[in-house]
């Protein structure tokens, strides 16, 4: 009979894919189950990992649990959601009692305004918000703002950032740098699509002089992949004034970077008054939720007074869950944490600990790869064909789409290896450090790493 399995579950003949194997088989078993209810068995495309990926129980804090009773230190971080760590006891404590008070009232309720009120506290510029239920909502309602208020059609994007799966954001990420429609997505949306590279400032003036059709500019503040691709802070602030010459709007996406890389986001830290921002995530303390906030002029176009007070058609915006009750509590007990305490600086000290760490490793072991990135994010450059120094690699100093292009088999056996050795990092071996993580995580991870390494010698594949 012909073999029906799939190729991610026939055994390889790799001693690591094995070794994780033989940890993980309630993980096996589960996600043998998941393949006929979702696409290639996951409800994410970055969870998609073969042979199969963790099915995890419960976390708290640095650390989670799979279903097999295996514990790992987290540097998924939820996605980014969860700088105050897994099930941070004020938080869940203010989802239950949301919770057991009615989820979905049809009506306005007293947590979506000390949400609100949270967010201004740590972003006093932002003069009118917005909530959505997803990163990904925030940025579309962000560009139909800009759109309505500029009276103009096309954005500027940047390659490799990641603003959401909505159909102005498909390309351009990681593959399509030239703009082409992907899969799914109408042809001609690509016309309202302008793509830069990074960095390039000649580029965004002779771009800004040229056409006079850009609503604006959007832009992940720290590089594409929260700093996988990173930005220059200099570019940063050519982009705000040359937005600013031109009459172009532009948006922060700080669905990340907002409320981690310092309480008032990468805006605070980098000095940048955007015309309007996006948040998710860290937003609403780990439960689903985003928001688009900033001019009050702008968001008019949201207003049904002003936009009849202008002659104009409103901007229609419904949302079943938009600042739905458990969220806004979650999110404002989130925001007021990171307000009152030193969680962002926890993290970020920490991330930079571990940077130095995992750079001693490489050095230690003879390897000629690097570990980057600012903040509370660590990231790993991997490319055999083109060897650094661990010590003094600069990211700024390769293209962005070069800088995205990395051997994805060895990067998936060192995920296997880590996660076999007790560390869960995101799906190019870097991650988002929490609040909660400390000296004891940063020693585990430096071990995890160097034992990894020792494994994928001994399997040949470096």
């Amino acid at each position: 009979m012909p073999d029906s399995r799939t190729a991610d579950d026939r055994l390889s003949n790799s001693p690591i894919e094995a070794a994780f194997r033989e940890k993980t088989p309630g993980s096996a078993a589960l996600a043998w189950e998941a393949r006929e209810l979702f696409p290639s068995g996951v409800t994410h495309d970055a969870r998609h990992l073969k042979p199969y990926g963790l099915y995890v129980d419960r976390a708290v804090g640095p650390i989670k649990w799979d279903v097999d009773g295996n514990d790992y230190v987290d540097f998924y971080g939820g996605h980014g959601a969860l700088l105050l760590g897994h099930a941070e006891p004020r938080v869940t404590a203010a989802a239950q009692a949301a919770m057991a008070q009615g989820t979905q009232f049809g009506a306005g309720q007293r947590g979506e305004i000390a949400w609100a009120n949270a967010v201004r506290r740590l972003c006093p510029r932002t003069e009118r918000i917005r909530f959505t239920s997803s990163g990904t909502e925030a940025t579309l309602m962000a560009l139909r703002l800009a759109r309505d208020f500029t009276g103009k059609r096309k954005v500027i994007r940047f390659r490799t950032h990641f603003h959401g799966w909505h159909d102005h954001m498909a390309s351009g990420v990681a593959n399509h740098f030239d703009g082409s429609s992907s899969p799914g997505v109408l042809e001609g949306i690509d016309a309202g699509v302008v793509l830069l590279d990074p960095n390039d400032a000649d580029g965004l003036r002779s771009l800004l002089s040229a056409d006079r059709d850009i609503a604006a500019a959007i832009v992940e503040p720290t590089g594409g992949g929260t700093g996988f691709t990173p930005l220059n802070p200099s570019f940063l602030h050519l982009l705000r004034a040359e937005t600013l010459k031109h009459g172009v709007l532009l948006i922060l996406d700080e669905v990340v970077t907002g409320f981690r890389v310092a309480p008032g986001g990468a805006a605070e830290v980098f000095g940048i008054e955007p015309d309007l921002t996006s948040w998710a995530k860290i937003l609403a303390g780990g439960l689903p939720g985003g928001a688009v906030g900033g001019r009050r002029d702008i968001l008019d176009g949201l207003d049904f007074e002003a936009a009849a007070a202008r002659g104009r058609e409103k901007i229609a915006h419904p949302g079943t869950f938009n600042a739905n009750p458990v969220s806004a509590a979650a999110g404002a007990e989130a925001l007021t944490i990171i307000a009152e305490s030193d969680a962002c600086a926890r993290a970020n000290d920490t991330a930079a600990a571990l940077r130095e760490v995992l750079t001693g490793v490489l050095v230690d072991k003879g390897l000629p790869w690097a570990v980057y990135g600012g903040f509370s994010t660590f990231h790993l450059f991997v490319r055999p064909d083109l060897p650094v120094d661990p010590t003094t690699f600069d990211p700024l100093s390769l293209p962005s789409v070069a800088m995205k292009d990395r051997p994805k088999e060895l990067i998936r056996l060192l995920r296997l290896a880590m996660l076999i050795n007790g560390v869960d990092t995101n799906p190019m071996c870097g991650g988002l450090v929490s609040a909660t993580h400390g000296a004891e995580e940063v020693a585990r991870t430096a071990d995890a790493f160097a034992a990894s390494i020792d494994m994928l010698r001994r399997a040949g594949e470096i």
